[in-house]
């Protein structure tokens, strides 16, 4: 049975995670309102702006996550989000602002995924992971859609909206239980080759190695797919404002959602070898998502792709917090999950990026995307006896 904290829980990230989506469409509307004048390259810098500070601030924000409760951690991550939405007001340099939010982000992540394994007990761990993988795509569509349409309405009544929704997350994580510290953690945040040496103990667990590369593998396919369909839209689906391009993420967003949901009766995190098979469905989707040029096609495309990310990630998370837990302390082990994901999503977007210099086509991009996932899961499959 799912316990009220976990409710407050799913409440609090819903609505830090409507914002930091609806922040980001109200400044693609903003980029797109200006034109010819953006360079093609603006849209995925922004998105890396706001991945960086997961890379740099990795080993910090994990221990801090174990060492104070993570309540506390929740609420200051919300207030360092809202500063990043008020320097957008004050028309600071977006790719600025955006970063300011990300940092926000990085904080919160180890804290919202590191104290799950402390709310709930192991048979009810892959199924609030579920919850919650599925109420932030809720929140992520929603703030998409609403975040893009308050935008074209009114670029600061957007971004008043986001402010407003970071500061009312942090005032539900007040409520939340204040949880277990890890006292043994502040040697460690002064002895950095200690941290190290724990860190590349936990990287050789077999069931450790398989997650952070199928996360990496994930996430990075999700935030290069996410910037190829701002550019792919407009030029095979004729959609031209943010609000259209947002709504096309309806059916991957459900999609997900319908995953996510699923999970706990088709897979448990001892059968995790089996989420294999959903990054190779997701892999082919991509590929015919690629070759369409028909609007519904492209959204059965992406609602399917969207149920089997969530058959993927939802195991793999709760695979993670549990070993975590169990060795290193589950907050520094998903800053550790963050570190890696977001490294390889900050080098998929920038490759993209690269690669727009050269006159790429978005669905050629987006074909090499599915091939290269198909081939790092193979590749996977091949090196199973480790990951087992």
């Amino acid at each position: 049975m799912i316990n009220f904290s976990l409710f407050l829980l799913l409440g609090a990230q819903f609505l830090s995670a409507f914002a930091d989506n609806a922040i980001l469409f109200t400044v693609i509307a903003l980029v797109m309102q200006q034109g010819e004048q953006v360079p093609t390259w603006y849209v995925p810098a922004l998105q890396s702006s706001f991945l960086v500070a997961f890379v740099i601030f990795a080993p910090w924000t994990g221990m801090l996550a174990d060492h104070y409760p993570k309540a506390r951690i929740l609420i200051l991550a919300n207030v360092i989000k809202a500063m990043g939405a008020a320097l957008l007001l004050v028309s600071v340099e977006p790719m600025i602002a955006y970063g300011i939010v990300g940092l926000g982000a990085a904080l919160y992540s180890p804290a919202k995924y590191g104290i799950l394994p402390e709310l709930v007990d192991h048979q009810t761990l892959i199924k609030a992971n579920s919850w919650i993988e599925a109420s932030t795509i809720v929140a992520i569509l929603l703030g998409m859609i609403i975040g893009a349409k308050l935008a074209d309405a009114s670029i600061q009544g957007a971004l008043w909206t986001a402010l407003g929704l970071f500061l009312l997350s942090a005032l539900i994580a007040i409520l939340l239980p204040k949880t277990y510290v890890i006292k043994a953690f502040q040697q460690s945040m002064k002895n950095h080759r200690y941290c190290v040496e724990q860190l590349s103990d936990f990287i050789k667990i077999n069931k450790v190695c398989y997650t952070l590369i199928g996360g990496c593998l994930f996430w990075a396919t999700a935030a290069t797919l996410r910037v190829i369909l701002v550019a792919w839209s407009p030029l095979i689906l004729s959609l031209h404002n943010a609000s259209d391009i947002a709504q096309l993420t309806l059916f991957l967003a459900i999609g997900i959602i319908t995953g996510s949901a699923l999970v706990p009766r088709l897979i448990s995190i001892e059968q995790l070898e089996k989420t294999r098979v959903a990054l190779y469905i997701m892999a082919i989707l991509i590929i015919g998502l690629s070759l369409t040029s028909s609007l519904w096609v492209a959204r059965l495309n992406l609602f399917f792709i969207g149920i089997m990310g969530g058959l993927f990630i939802v195991p793999i998370n709760a695979t993670l917090q549990e070993v975590g837990q169990q060795s290193i302390g589950s907050g520094k082990a998903t800053a550790l999950q963050g570190f890696f994901q977001n490294l390889a999503m900050l080098i998929a977007v920038g490759s993209y990026s690269y690669a727009m210099s050269f006159q790429i086509t978005p669905a050629n991009a987006m074909l090499f995307l599915g091939l290269l996932l198909l081939a790092s899961g193979l590749m996977m499959a091949l090196r199973r006896k480790k990951y087992t």
